[in-house]
């Protein structure tokens, strides 16, 4: 089943279930458009006193409902427990997970409390009038910290997987080309020095593993942040969201010709990160020192996942020019996502001529 065959059968058949399994009759929705890669089909429903139920539809076969529900339990109990998250919404029944039947597919349904306030890039990344962007570095660390904080702590009934349960071998083997045996090399070169990491409570447990301004909301009155989709959280190194954090931050900085500049801001900007996350979490020095070695780790979920889409979307395997970028620091053993490297281009960032590889 496809996300359009979702949409095709969603009016007829889905919604109406869901709503009555949510006492969402007579709500007004709106289905929100995916972002590219979009692994679900989510619809927000509005009562008339201007409140709001997110669904989320899942209908992938790449997860079971064991899977959905460790999800739903560990946003639970971040909420739970003072974590600024989108709480999951109970059905009728008391479900944290409905399944619909449709034919020979199970499709999953998951509701939640819609985060207070817009991402970032809906404010056309301005942040609050004002108010200087460190309360906003600072904030992205201290909402990730205090969610590390309570994972530390956290005793899952259904267990998500672990990191390893999906980046090993087998599955470079059943998704990467035969043109991309070097690249294959390298991404066993790096899973070698993560089985040399430490893992411990605290420095391993659940994690967002998506942790970006994509997927938080930010209240514009009060700076704070409110973190939803959870869909790939896992079990790894609380580094792999810090690390993918930093490489966020690259954007705004991104255009800048002078690589001393880049490099200034980016250590500014970590460190009140950092500042933020220590408020609220421990974090070992020799963890920390990891940071290039967990930033490639984010680097191998990126790619992935674009040769996931590809698959599911059932389009031929193409190396864009930013995947190409991608590959390329990997390949050849380019720090940083190559953002302090000679090769790299502040014109067109991130970005590489497939035909130069």
């Amino acid at each position: 089943m496809t996300y359009y065959d979702v949409i095709s059968i969603g009016e007829e058949y889905i919604l109406p279930i869901i709503e009555q399994r949510y006492a969402l009759e007579g709500y007004t929705k709106k289905q929100i458009p995916a972002h590219q890669g979009g692994r679900n089909v989510v619809y927000m429903y509005e009562t008339k006193a201007g409140e709001f139920t997110v669904i989320r539809i899942s209908f992938l076969q790449d997860r079971s409902y064991e899977d959905i529900l460790a999800e739903a339990e560990y946003i639970r109990y971040l909420a739970e427990n003072g974590a600024s998250v989108a709480n999951v919404i109970h059905s009728k029944t008391n479900a944290l997970v409905e399944v619909i039947a449709y034919k020979d597919h199970l499709l999953y349904i998951c509701a939640f409390e819609k985060a207070k306030g817009k991402q970032l890039a809906e404010n056309n990344y301005r942040y609050r009038d004002g108010v200087p962007l460190t309360e906003y570095f600072y904030n992205c660390g201290k909402t990730l910290g205090k969610m590390h904080q309570l994972s530390k702590s956290y005793l899952p009934v259904h267990k998500k997987a672990d990191f390893f349960d999906k980046y090993n071998e087998r599955t470079f083997n059943e998704l990467l080309p035969a043109s991309l045996s070097r690249l294959k090399q390298k991404f066993m070169e790096v899973l070698e020095a993560l089985h040399q990491v430490t893992k411990s409570s605290s420095t391993y447990g659940m994690v967002h593993f998506d942790y970006s301004d994509g997927n938080y909301m930010i209240d514009y009155e009060t700076g704070q942040i409110t973190v939803y989709d959870f869909d790939n959280s896992c079990f790894c190194w609380y580094m792999f969201d810090l690390a993918n954090l930093w490489i966020h931050g690259t954007g705004w900085i991104q255009f800048e010709p002078n690589v001393i500049k880049r490099k200034t801001f980016m250590d500014e900007y970590f460190s009140v990160v950092l500042s933020g996350y220590r408020s609220e979490t421990k974090l070992p020095k020799e963890q920390l020192a990891q940071l290039p070695l967990f930033i490639n780790a984010v680097l191998i979920e990126n790619i992935i996942d674009a040769i996931e889409v590809m698959k599911n979307n059932r389009e031929p395997f193409e190396c864009d020019d930013e995947l190409s970028w991608t590959v390329y620091c990997l390949e050849h053993d380019v720090s940083y996502k190559g953002f302090f490297d000679t090769a790299y281009s502040c014109r067109k960032p991130f970005q590489i001529n497939a035909r130069e590889l």
